[in-house]
């Protein structure tokens, strides 16, 4: 297999990336406006239940991930990577668009709550045949010497979802009244998202299969059954179970840590206005795109493994001091940006090379299945629900940092599972 020119494969990379780019913006567009549903969808005389349950909803999105990593990953194995890519993208954008739409609490009860659940269940399944399936499709793409630079613009994109979708939240509330933004202007992102799945739609249908995939058909090596192939060997098993308790688990964690729970954190525990919140995580979010793609072109020169587990050890260590520290220096804006950077520079040092990562730690014919169900139950069952956990931690002992114990615990395994078994996979060859 040819590798692709840097110019074919921009515009590759281009199409497939706003795909994802559009998954990351419904799925968290969610998870900004968490403290915001909390009013809305949820019984109102609780604050603090109301904000346990809105974002124990956002983590049943992540619990459905596997589910439909199984389901896509399965479908990308045997069908191809393309009609995987176009089916998501829809599911997502519909379901995000009719959250758009929804009758609040105090219109319909929990009927309200129970639709936002459904949604918010149809999100996550879209969401987890996505993401393995978009690291594969890239990988197969690009040049092997600069696999790692080349394929960590994919991990722009949750950060590019993050930002526009907390800018678009920001500026409404700076426009709007807190009564307006309440009453309607929170609808206006998910409604946002129908003018989005056009264009993500054009660019999908643009791409062409994988050719790895192309030459796996045209050998006649397809896998009939990936999933259970997957479990028969003991290699890719393995490999499987290191995938999701080192790499994912901590990629996940050290994601939503930095970029979902600490503007929650800034609000409801540090009480910071939420538009100045808003603004400190936008500066936070931005330097990650310089570091996302210098810790994946580092690790085409150094190798994958010492630069994340460099990001695991980050994570481990910085996590808890840096949100023990906040409180201390809550009036002071750009110490709690520079603060903040620190769980940053781990998600890159962990981010920026995995999306070459994990296709080079799997052969061709079950790639798809043996990326995506084991990325998908560690983003999902333990980085998404760790807002949740940290949250309820933090209120049944009475201290919000008891909560980040979760995370911080889980970076230790990671770390202790990366440094005994995670091998070096730069130069692998993907055609096998």
């Amino acid at each position: 297999m040819q590798p692709d020119t840097p110019p074919r494969y921009r515009k590759i990379a281009i199409a497939a990336c706003f795909g994802t780019f559009i998954e990351w913006y419904d799925f968290l567009t969610f998870a900004t406006l968490a403290t915001t549903f909390a009013q809305i969808f949820f019984p109102p005389d609780d604050a603090v239940r109301g904000l346990l349950q809105s974002l124990a909803t956002f983590g049943m999105g992540m619990v459905v991930r596997p589910l439909g990593a199984a389901i896509f990953g399965s479908l990308g194995d045997r069908h191809g990577r393309r009609a995987v890519f176009i089916a998501t993208v829809g599911l997502m954008a519909v379901a995000t668009f009719a959250v758009g739409l929804l009758p609040t609490y105090a219109q319909v009860g929990g009927l309200a709550t129970a639709l936002l659940l459904a949604l918010r269940l149809l999100q996550g399944l879209a969401m987890g045949g996505e993401i393995g399936g978009a690291n594969v499709y890239l990988a197969e793409h690009a040049p092997p010497a600069t696999r790692g630079a080349w394929t960590s613009v994919l991990q722009w994109m949750g950060t590019l979802g993050i930002l526009v979708s907390t800018a678009q939240v920001v500026l409404l509330q700076s426009w709007l009244s807190p009564a307006e933004f309440l009453a309607w202007g929170w609808r206006i992102p998910f409604l946002f998202s129908a003018i989005l799945l056009l264009f993500s739609l054009k660019a999908r249908l643009a791409l062409h299969e994988s050719p790895v995939f192309e030459e796996l058909r045209a050998s006649r090596r397809i896998a009939p059954a990936p999933l259970r192939e997957c479990f028969a060997d003991r290699r890719t098993l393995g490999r499987m179970a290191l995938l999701f308790c080192c790499l994912s688990a901590g990629g996940s964690l050290l994601f939503f840590s930095s970029q979902v729970y600490a503007p929650i954190f800034l609000k409801t525990v540090l009480h910071m206005e939420p538009v100045l919140a808003g603004r400190l995580s936008l500066i936070v979010t931005l330097s990650l795109f310089p570091l996302v793609f210098a810790a994946g072109w580092l690790s085409d020169r150094v190798g994958r493994r010492p630069v994340q587990l460099a990001g695991l050890t980050l994570g481990a260590l910085g996590l808890l001091p840096v949100f023990a520290a906040l409180p201390l220096y809550a009036a002071e804006p750009m110490t709690v940006v520079a603060l903040l950077l620190v769980p940053a520079l781990a998600v890159a040092l962990v981010t920026g090379p995995q999306t070459a990562t994990l296709s080079e730690l799997f052969p061709t014919r079950t790639r798809y299945t043996a990326v995506g169900l084991p990325h998908n139950l560690a983003a999902g069952w333990i980085g998404g629900l760790s807002p949740f956990m940290v949250a309820w931690i933090g209120e049944r002992s009475g201290d919000p940092l008891y909560g980040l114990a979760y995370p911080a615990a889980w970076l230790l395994v990671a770390l202790a599972a990366g440094f005994f078994f995670l091998p070096e996979t730069r130069g692998t060859d993907l055609n096998r």
